[in-house]
């Protein structure tokens, strides 16, 4: 859907055959401006019918730039041992995470904002100027290619916050490249107020109403996000999301994982 709405982040899709296709791979374009050592803009969704099909695509010359740091991610149970297998053999390192996966349904718990109609405090869309907040915040941050990936994100697709009497950021979240939440992110002196909630079903709404599905992930040590998930009744996939990041040798020590 992002490639049919200008392809901000400039993928194409590439299939081990055509019109009976059994895997799938989404990539940057080549000639698309790149960051070696970027995993987050370099970036690689997964489908497949056949795993072994999968492998064979992984296998084949120039689907891959294998000389990159990047991620690839997908639900799909097989994904890490088929990917970790040809990395290997190419010298890679790779780092898997694996969450629970999420969908919303924004049409039957619609956001409720009158927390805020007796504060200062507004309900909007993030800026670039606030990257460098998000950046310090995220888990997977603090380091100036993620700072660019979310300057980017904020820049391209939808985002929702909460912010206070000076315009500051209190509470928000973001969509990803695969028009995916992520970064869901309350500062602490402003929690248990509601505002994940608002922002999260805001979110959720907004992906919907363009057309989008409304997906999520996360881990299973964030027991505070499970909880406001199930208060709001997302449903909980039975596959789970991973996001494997693979290191050429060459450049361990050098990226942001």
């Amino acid at each position: 859907m992002n490639i049919n709405r200008g392809n901000p982040f400039q993928k194409e899709v590439v299939l081990d055959s055509w019109p009976d296709f059994k895997a799938v791979i989404t990539r940057r374009q080549k000639e698309a401006e790149t960051d070696y050592l970027d995993h987050y803009t370099n970036a690689h969704a997964v489908f497949y019918k056949d795993v072994r099909a999968y492998r064979r695509l992984l296998e084949e010359h120039d689907v891959i730039n294998w000389d990159q740091v990047f991620q690839i991610q997908g639900l799909q149970s097989e994904l890490h041992d088929v990917t970790k297998a040809v990395a290997n053999s190419k010298q890679l390192d790779v780092q898997l995470a694996s969450f629970k996966a999420v969908h919303f349904y924004p049409e039957s718990t619609l956001p409720d904002t009158s927390l805020l109609t007796s504060s200062p405090l507004r309900l909007t869309q993030l800026s670039v100027a606030d990257a460098d907040l998000l950046n310090r915040t995220w888990s997977r941050g603090g380091n100036q290619q993620c700072l660019q990936y979310i300057a980017n994100l904020i820049s391209c697709f939808p985002s929702v916050c909460v912010r206070d009497d000076k315009g500051n950021p209190i509470s928000w979240s973001i969509t990803d490249q695969f028009a995916t939440m992520c970064h869901s992110y309350t500062l602490p002196e402003h929690r248990r107020k509601g505002y994940s909630r608002l922002v999260t079903l805001t979110l959720a709404w907004k992906l919907h109403s363009r057309g989008f599905p409304s997906q999520g992930n996360v881990l299973d040590s964030n027991t505070a996000s499970i909880g406001l998930l199930k208060g709001i009744g997302v449903e909980f996939l039975p596959c789970r999301f991973h996001r494997l990041i693979l290191t050429p040798v060459a450049s361990s020590g050098q990226g942001h994982l």
